[in-house]
């Protein structure tokens, strides 16, 4: 196995394993980015995100050069105003049928070697309440799983009622 920084060339494997984790995280619908998007938003003139892909010899006739991409561990980089420069794993996914060959830890031990290399004080990610196989992993591995902290989001719909509807001249 092979972990490497995607290339454009991957964003096809990408969005397919990004899509596999919508289906694994019951949001099947929720997934509106096409491959473009990623080519633009990943490898533009200022790029939004980096990923890692975990790459292995395939005998399939689709994989790219005779690899297939297995894994992926997306990410970007925010700035906390207590601690600096975070880096924000977006998300960490292994193909269902590729799980437990160590492809997910070393994706995850890649994007904490690229935090300690850029020096950023903190990663953050975030793991459904129910996901149990990976809360047991990240605590296991010294991540801290915050109870006290809830996700707040604001989806397309909110976004657009509010100006529409809430924003005072």
């Amino acid at each position: 196995m092979v972990i490497r920084k995607g290339e454009v060339k991957d964003m096809k494997a990408v969005l397919a394993l990004i899509q596999e984790l919508a289906d694994f995280e019951k949001e099947p619908d929720a997934v509106l980015i096409s491959e473009e998007d990623l080519i633009r938003d990943g490898f533009g003139s200022e790029p939004l995100f980096s990923v890692f892909v975990a790459e292995v010899p395939s005998t399939n006739s689709d994989a790219v050069n005779g690899n297939e991409i297995i894994g992926i561990a997306l990410y970007y980089y925010r700035y906390s105003t207590w601690k600096g420069k975070t880096l924000h794993l977006e998300d960490l996914v292994v193909k269902s049928e590729r799980r437990g060959t160590g492809a997910g830890y070393a994706l995850y031990s890649e994007i904490i070697k690229q935090a300690k290399k850029d020096q950023v004080r903190r990663i953050d990610w975030n793991v459904l309440d129910w996901n149990t196989p990976a809360i047991d992993f990240y605590e296991k591995t010294g991540a801290k799983v915050l109870q006290e902290w809830h996700s707040v989001q604001m989806d397309e719909a909110g976004i657009n009622d509010f100006v529409a509807n809430k924003l005072r001249a």
